[in-house]
């Protein structure tokens, strides 16, 4: 009989791909595409988990069914990431577009991540205590000591890197190993990596032109051949979005999500003001937020629905460049140092949000003016840190509570609805990611406002799919 629901699941599943792809064929617009897509996934998740329950073989099989497109999409956006960053900022040197602003540019990219997390840090510290959330009032079952015991030991291979020691792990001591993505700092060594290779090319070009200009011709093909892949598997989106909502909406915990609604409640009310906060600085700089919304939203459907900075990168630089006017070069250093600097959501808003919680069960008080400073100071400072070691929030919490000296076994409570939860944090990292490239641009005078303000831009995959 489950053999008989499972085909049922698969069969209604195919059915609304077919009815994707029909209104790709009618060329309905790629965010109406998307936002489809993220609806129907949301029905549908919802019609399966109370159909036979979250944790149901059924559930199980007809998920890993679907993974063939969610997990499949997302794991052809990761393939992108390396690729597309070396080679976009790579071009743009060729092209004379970072030649003498490199330095600067990367500098007002990281203040603004720097900036926006110790923000989202006061954000996250507000919401804690405005919610009253302390970690003595979470019940814990064996899932979550389970968890905190993983998270002790994950500290324990930590604790002794200093942070000398997680800076130079971000440089390429191996460029070829990290263009295989094997370690969690190989995005950004690939931009140091490119970079270093783009200023050798500058030094050629003034030496022997005829060399550089082999080069440059040379770069701008494997460059237009990248951009092709990109438009190939962006089309993808709204496919992928639908699997992916689909599996996060069946397998929730209901019944953790309802006992621990106040945490979900009060991170989602931070991520939200934190995301103002972003409107509001491009306000300042003098752009519409209106617009800025209007063309990011089919990004951050993605990124909320797929949990992966990673995976948002090539639809993240994509819409920097098409839609919102920023130059490749800038597009590609914004959201490739965003993956592991400055996360707004999973190295800010939520580490802050957890020692707010656990600071009581020693002693420490809260309210503590030289407390919150400290932990707003540490919480910027370690976001640096996450990039040397992986993990996103969990590592981001683990840094921030062993530096307070935090119990950061703690940080397992949440685990049920960590997911949940993660889906908004996404999301706002890599709207951070791209404010740092729009106010970067805007103050180089480099942003094409022309390109911002147009309101019938698609998306590339969009522009390509009548080709």
């Amino acid at each position: 009989m489950n053999v008989f629901y499972l085909i049922v699941n698969i069969v209604v599943f195919l059915f609304v791909l077919l009815g994707l792809f029909y209104m790709q064929k009618k060329h309905i617009s790629f965010s109406k595409r998307v936002f489809t897509a993220l609806g129907l996934g949301i029905i549908l998740g919802f019609a399966l988990q109370f159909s036979y329950g979250a944790k149901s073989e059924i559930i199980k099989s007809t998920i890993d069914w679907f993974n063939i497109v969610g997990k499949g999409y997302v794991s052809l956006l990761q393939m992108l990431v390396i690729p597309l960053v070396f080679i976009s900022i790579l071009s743009a040197f060729t092209k004379s577009k970072l030649s003498k602003n490199t330095g600067k540019v990367s500098a007002l990219i990281i203040a603004v991540l720097l900036i926006t997390t110790a923000i989202s840090a006061a954000v996250g510290i507000g919401a804690a205590l405005g919610f009253d959330l302390k970690a003595i009032d979470i019940s814990t079952t064996d899932v979550e000591l389970d968890r905190g015991k993983e998270i002790q030991e994950t500290f324990g291979e930590i604790e002794d890197q200093t942070f000398p020691q997680k800076m130079l792990e971000l440089l390429p001591a191996n460029p070829f190993l990290d263009f295989t993505g094997a370690r969690s700092t190989s995005t950004i060594a690939v931009v140091i990596f490119a970079a270093i290779l783009g200023t050798a090319f500058l030094g050629v070009q003034k030496k022997n032109k005829e060399h550089a200009d082999l080069f440059a011709k040379a770069v701008d093909v494997l460059y237009s051949i990248v951009m092709r892949m990109v438009t190939i598997i962006l089309r993808l989106t709204p496919y992928g979005v639908l699997a992916i909502m689909i599996k996060a909406v069946a397998t929730t915990d209901l019944d953790s999500v309802v006992k621990l609604g106040k945490f979900v409640v009060a991170s989602y009310i931070a991520l939200i003001v934190m995301f103002i906060i972003h409107l509001l600085i491009l306000m300042i700089a003098g752009l519409n937020p209106i617009t800025y919304i209007k063309k990011i939203m089919p990004v951050l459907t993605f990124a909320f629905t797929s949990r992966s900075s990673a995976g948002t990168l090539p639809l993240n630089v994509d819409t920097q460049t098409k839609r919102l006017g920023v130059p490749e070069g800038i597009a590609n250093l914004a959201g490739s140092l965003g993956l592991s600097i400055g996360q707004n959501g999973c190295a800010g808003i939520y580490p802050a949000m957890l020692a707010i919680m656990i600071a009581p069960t020693v002693g420490i008080d809260p309210l503590s003016p030289s407390f919150i400073l400290s932990l707003i100071a540490i919480v910027a400072i370690s976001s640096f840190g996450v990039a040397g070691v992986g993990g996103g929030a969990t590592f981001a919490a683990i840094l921030v509570l062993s530096a307070l000296d935090l119990p950061v076994a703690l940080a397992g409570l949440l685990i049920s609805v960590e997911p949940l939860i993660d889906m908004g944090r996404t999301a706002l990292n890599v709207s951070g990611s791209m404010v740092s490239g729009v106010i970067t641009s805007r103050v180089t005078k480099e942003l094409d406002a022309d390109a911002y303000n147009a309101e019938s831009q698609e998306v590339i995959a969009e522009q390509s799919a009548t080709v």
